[in-house]
């Protein structure tokens, strides 16, 4: 059975830090593309981050507004993709998604949520004092 599951959400305060976590059962991670999404109230989900699949590279890039505060990395024995969240801002806040993309993905698309095709349940993350 195919599964993504999101954890590490929570409540931090303003500057502080996070690690999400989506753990993959029933296919292996480093065959696909990871992509970390954000959705926050009344807005459209947003590409926060990808990893490209080990075959194209383990490519990885951000989202301008999180670039140099995040960090997306894989461990392949755990068949987890992590999302590391520095100087978290309130802009932050918002229900985290992690999904896999099958296809080779050309580089401009790679944060387009329309490009992946199987999706987790999502973590709520809120930053705020």
């Amino acid at each position: 059975q195919l599964q993504l599951v999101e954890s590490g959400g929570g409540l931090v305060q303003p500057g502080g830090s996070l690690r999400l976590s989506c753990a993959a059962s029933g296919f292996t991670l480093d065959y696909y593309y990871l992509g970390w999404f954000r959705q926050a109230p009344g807005k459209e989900r947003e590409g926060v981050s990808y990893i490209s699949s080990s075959s194209s590279g383990s490519n990885t890039n951000y989202a301008d507004s999180v670039k140099g505060r995040f960090t997306i990395s894989r461990d392949s024995a755990k068949n987890t993709v992590y999302l590391q969240m520095n100087s978290l801002k309130p802009e932050d806040t918002a229900i985290y998604y992690c999904a896999r993309s099958g296809s080779v993905i050309a580089p401009r698309n790679r944060l387009l949520p329309r490009y992946y095709d199987y999706w987790g349940q999502g973590t709520q993350v809120t930053v705020s004092s």
